[in-house]
């Protein structure tokens, strides 16, 4: 009775798997880390649902854009938070402010100013965006150029 040696893998075809391995995650890593930014951003806008919806009530009320979180009868910015969001501050003219903490990005912030329409009644929503963010985790409409 003979026996047969079992073959195995050669070193060069475990060299080309681990090569594609390399490929792959150099690929997959950044767009995974983009995604997640993108995920963060996306709770400070949930987390500023509210404040729009309060702005809006507000204006609706007295034709004027409140210019504090108390005005607008939200509670104080820094209890409105997240995991990825420090902060949710009504300003100026209504503006909303949300500040982000080291998990997006330090010193990221998304800004959503208000606009009356001329004829009455309706409000529209305008997004931006501080230079420390990064155009690949904020919304289309928050990008810079657009």
């Amino acid at each position: 009775m003979t026996r047969k040696q079992q073959a195995g893998f050669t070193l060069i075809e475990l060299m080309i798997v681990i090569a594609i391995i390399g490929i792959l995650a150099a690929i997959a890593i950044p767009r995974y880390q983009d995604y997640t930014k993108r995920a963060n951003v996306s709770e400070g806008l949930q987390l500023a649902a509210a404040a729009k919806t309060a702005v809006t009530e507000v204006y609706s009320t007295s034709s004027s854009f409140p210019e504090t979180n108390a005005a607008a009868g939200l509670q104080e910015a820094s209890t409105i938070n997240g995991n990825a969001v420090d902060s949710v501050t009504v300003g100026t003219d209504g503006v909303i402010t949300v500040n982000y903490n080291g998990t997006v990005d330090e010193n990221a912030e998304l800004t959503l100013t208000p606009t009356a329409s001329a004829t009455g009644g309706s409000i529209t929503w305008s997004c931006g965006k501080n230079a420390t963010m990064d155009d690949a985790w904020v919304p289309a409409d928050c990008r810079s150029g657009s």
